[in-house]
């Protein structure tokens, strides 16, 4: 079983910076894909990021290029999502995902909430 444990939302203004963290535990292969989706109210759940498997390339989407940053910390299974000039679109319920064994896992999510 694999766990994934999110953290690091809040409320921000717009233009102002959080870094969610990831760390997953259990059944993991070494250095399993990670990234992040978002949902924000009354949308579809939207792809914000992924670090590859062997974490060696990381992908975000247009909407993000420029002001999110995907990394990771191999060694403790943990990734970070840096967000910086945040805008008030960017908000959403932040949710992690692992890959590992064929299987997909999700974090409970981390809510962020930029103020204009």
């Amino acid at each position: 079983q694999v766990q994934v444990v999110e953290s690091g939302g809040g409320l921000v203004q717009a233009g102002g910076s959080l870094r969610l963290s990831c760390a997953a535990s259990g059944s993991t292969f070494s250095t399993p894909a990670m990234g992040w989706y978002r949902q924000a109210p009354g949308k579809q759940r939207e792809w914000v990021a992924t670090a590859t498997s062997g974490g060696n390339t990381n992908y975000t989407a247009d909407s993000v290029k420029g002001r999110f940053t995907l990394s990771r910390d191999n060694a403790k299974n943990t990734a970070y999502l840096q967000m910086n000039s945040l805008k008030p679109e960017d908000t959403a319920v932040y949710y992690c995902f692992v890959i590992t064994g064929g299987a997909r896992y999700w974090g409970q999510g981390t809510q962020v909430t930029v103020s204009s």
